[in-house]
């Protein structure tokens, strides 16, 4: 089972990066998700930012983006749901 971060508007992206790049490292894979634009802006930042942690120690980490349906608050909601992983 892929672990799943979930990113807000709020999340700071170099924390969420932090994460990622952790995750990452132990497991290979990690979704980063996210529901509307502000969520999806710190999300892209984060993967960004992972990138470069992840680098100098010789990984490539690739992102492929999906959509997901997740329910909030009883209400059914499209998130993006980027996909990281080893190259």
């Amino acid at each position: 089972m892929v672990e799943v971060l979930k990113v807000s508007s709020r999340s700071v992206p170099n924390s969420v990066a932090g994460a990622i790049s952790g995750v990452i490292r132990d497991k290979g894979a990690v979704e980063v998700q996210a529901v509307g634009a502000g969520a999806a802006n710190q999300a892209i930042k984060a993967i960004a930012i992972a990138r470069g942690y992840l680098a100098p120690v010789g990984i490539d980490m690739i992102c492929i983006p999906a959509f997901a349906n997740v329910e909030i608050d009883g209400e059914e909601r499209t998130a993006i749901k980027l996909i990281c992983e080893q190259r």
